[in-house]
């Protein structure tokens, strides 16, 4: 049930009453929200934000690779960027991005330009997750690179903030409430066009061996355990595997409904056509449970879970 109709600013771009959100999600499940909101570009995402009144809530939402959204759906306005903030752009070593541009769109593109950004490749998503999650692979993180994101702020203001204002963590950063980031600037070092395009190459293959890439997933399911820098740097000392200890649970494979902790990747939570959200979340709680209960390991949840449950 919607509950602000009447309150709602006019828009220049789409705004969609009770709109079902499992289909832009990639595991596909989900129920739909009060309101969708795709703004037609920047003045019309700062008129709406600032317009907006204070006690409707709003929640930015990038290309859901990361998330899971309850089947009752969320009684807020989401907002979703489209082509009006997608553009990338290179001047020397900097790259610029809209948030809604696919890392790996970003990824190919800096490397034609000779700038390595090429841990972006493998990641699934658009800019604006991978600076809010500080995604990061073979040894690269998004904290590593960025320079400067540009937000919008609740008030409808345009705000700058630099990497120690998002306060990067291990698979975590800090945005103002209700904030919608709009693009980032990264600055990667140098390279050789060929040699990158050839880097990224071999990263998806090593990533389609070892991942089920072809399943409806959202990446790694739980965060690897304690042991990281402020940055993501793994602490050798302590660089536990989210899948080992899944696997040491008698995890792998596990069943829940149509959810199942992949075979191929014991951190990848998979909808094998016809999971529905409970599902989901139900099987990685009890993965949770027993990696519990055999190691004293508590797993954190990687994947953004949001919403309500479906009332009976």
């Amino acid at each position: 049930m919607t509950r602000f109709s009447a309150i709602l600013p006019d828009v220049r771009g789409r705004l969609s009453k009770a709109r079902n959100l499992s289909d832009l999600t990639w595991l596909r499940v989900g129920g739909p929200a009060d309101y969708l909101f795709q703004p037609a570009d920047i003045e019309d995402l700062q008129a709406f934000l600032r317009d907006l009144p204070d006690v409707v809530p709003v929640f930015p939402m990038g290309v859901g690779s990361n998330l899971i959204v309850r089947d009752g759906g969320m009684r807020a306005v989401v907002i979703r960027l489209g082509r009006g903030f997608n553009a990338i752009s290179v001047e020397g070593n900097t790259v610029t991005a809209g948030a809604a541009a696919l890392d790996a769109h970003v990824a190919r593109k800096a490397a034609d330009a000779g700038v390595d950004l090429t841990f972006l490749r493998t990641i699934p998503g658009s800019i604006g997750g991978a600076v809010r999650m500080n995604a990061g692979c073979y040894g690269s993180y998004t904290a590593d690179v960025l320079r400067k994101a540009t937000i919008v702020t609740r008030q409808g203001d345009l705000r700058d903030l630099t990497p120690e204002d998002l306060n990067f963590r291990y698979r975590q950063s800090d945005l103002p409430e209700g904030a919608v980031l709009i693009s980032a600037t990264f600055e990667g070092p140098s390279g050789d066009p060929d040699d990158l395009h050839a880097r990224m190459e071999a990263q998806l293959k090593k990533r389609d061996e070892t991942q089920p890439t072809k399943d409806r997933s959202a990446g790694s399911t739980f965060r690897n355990p304690a042991g990281f820098s402020s940055t993501g740097q793994a602490d050798d000392v302590h660089d536990l595997k989210a899948w080992k200890v899944i696997d040491d649970a008698g995890m792998r494979g596990a069943t829940r409904g149509g959810a199942q902790m992949s075979p191929k990747h014991s951190n990848f939570l998979i909808n094998t056509g016809t999971a529905t959200a409970d599902d989901l979340e139900g099987l990685g709680e009890e993965v949770r449970k027993k990696v519990y209960e055999t190691s004293g390991i508590t797993l954190e949840w990687e994947i953004m879970r949001v919403g309500d449950p479906l009332k009976e």
